[in-house]
């Protein structure tokens, strides 16, 4: 449902077309099927780069979350959890996006936040280091609370990845306190 909320036909992917076929793809990880799909669809230099978010970053990050709400498979999950996690970390906005006066990574940020006890969730699960270490770094970048981050920290330490115990994912992510 929330791939059909958003005009894909409209926007720019970052592969200069339209990004009407990132909803297929999508798609296909959400829909689950075979275990190893998610692992061949890569949004890379479509939604983000290391360097920059194209327009449909916050679309994909809504349809991240949305999966996150429901009950993909564990190799979907994780997958999602990783755009997430690549979309909450941008740093900067495409030319055409920024004359327009979006900041994508802001909002990107934004929509997680909105997701917060979906990723606290995740980390509490402990279904998977994997995406309980991509769940928390997420959280590193966007959680306001400090205080209950660290509470989370501490109480999951057990099944926590090195760097998210030792807080080692907030300096990669660049988080300061706010």
């Amino acid at each position: 449902m929330e791939i059909a909320q958003h005009d894909w036909k409209s926007m720019l992917c970052g592969c200069g077309a339209s990004a009407e076929h990132l909803a297929r793809d999508l798609l296909q990880v959400a829909g689950g099927g075979v275990r190893q799909e998610a692992n061949h669809v890569s949004l890379e230099e479509h939604v983000w780069s290391p360097v920059v978010l194209w327009e449909p970053a916050p679309a994909a990050a809504s349809v991240a979350l949305a999966a996150l709400a429901d009950d993909v498979e564990p190799a979907s999950r994780e997958w999602f959890l990783d755009l997430l996690q690549y979309v909450v970390a941008g740093e900067g906005t495409d030319g055409e996006s920024a004359r327009r006066g979006l900041d994508l990574p802001e909002t990107c940020r934004s929509l997680a936040l909105q997701g917060l006890w979906l990723l606290y969730g995740e980390v509490m699960s402990n279904r998977s280091l994997g995406a309980v270490g991509t769940a928390f770094e997420i959280l590193t970048a966007v959680e306001p609370d400090r205080a209950r981050l660290q509470r989370v920290r501490e109480i999951a330490a057990d099944w926590l990845p090195t760097c998210c115990r030792t807080g080692l994912c907030d300096e990669d992510l660049g988080v300061v306190d706010r």
